[in-house]
């Protein structure tokens, strides 16, 4: 099983990388952008043209398996033997707008189990991944979360919903709260990459509402074989077909976390 997973991961990891040359490479050029549903949430003909080289070289190397993908959705047989579930542009408004803040993610998931989990940010040659049970690593280097244990001294995260108007889950009134406590936050507008910094230390915690599964499912495993927490916002388990309010953070920070979310919201 472990020789498998490395190797689903090589797979994850080389076409993550190609993608990301090809995003690179098209960054700050001439493209065509067009709107999905929501406000401002943007497609570019290089989140098609990075799915499409992804999924291409996946299948190459296994054929029989299948693919939730945030541009073309679910693919494959319904008996596939495992799964990938791919970000191919996280960070899309970022990308462009010509903000160098965007990510490609690449999941793998067998028997609804996320086994491995690859994000690589190519403006930055930042390559993180995890294996399940055999930790986190940044550019191959072991990496882990932040041993921060109080709330109000950690460096927090988080983004917006395209609905955001909509006002799902009170965010408004959380992001209001929080900062009327004057905790710092930032947000990046890339949530594979605010998973990422969670479970390399950069953050201790990030919180969002409405995430995809391509959005999230490498970057929670990623996070948790760093040692870090990944819940909905009250504290329950976080399932990345859920859609519900997610919370990162270094696991020392989460309990308070959740319940100031929870209090807010």
């Amino acid at each position: 099983m472990k020789n498998e997973i490395s190797r689903y991961t090589y797979i994850a990891i080389q076409a993550a990388i190609s993608a990301g040359n090809y995003l690179r490479q098209g960054f700050r050029t001439q493209f065509e952008v067009a709107s999905k549903e929501g406000k401002h949430n943007l497609v570019t003909e290089y989140d098609l043209g990075a799915e499409k080289k992804i999924i291409s070289f996946i299948k190459e190397n296994f054929p029989e398996h299948g693919f939730l993908a945030e541009e073309s959705g679910a693919t494959g047989q319904d008996d596939f033997e495992a799964r990938w579930i791919i970000d191919p542009l996280d960070g899309t408004v970022n990308f462009a707008h010509g903000i160098p803040c965007f990510a490609v993610s690449i999941a793998i998931e067998k028997n609804k189990e996320i086994i491995s989990g690859v994000v690589f940010q190519p403006m930055t040659n930042e390559l993180f991944t995890a294996e399940k049970g055999s930790g986190a690593f940044f550019n191959g280097t072991k990496m882990t979360v932040t041993d921060q244990e109080n709330l109000e001294e950690s460096l927090l995260a988080t983004g917006f919903p395209y609905n955001l108007a909509e006002n799902p889950s009170n965010c408004i009134e959380v992001f209001s709260d929080i900062l009327k406590q004057g905790y710092p936050l930032r947000r990046l507008g890339a949530a594979a990459l605010d998973l990422c910094y969670v479970a390399s230390g950069r953050f201790d915690g990030f919180f969002e509402v409405t995430l995809g599964p391509w959005d999230c499912a490498a970057g929670k495993l990623i996070v948790e074989e760093a040692g870090g927490k990944v819940t909905c916002w009250d504290n329950s388990p976080f399932d990345i077909l859920s859609y519900k309010p997610l919370l990162a953070t270094n696991g020392k920070i989460h309990d308070a976390f959740s319940s100031l979310l929870v209090r807010s919201k």
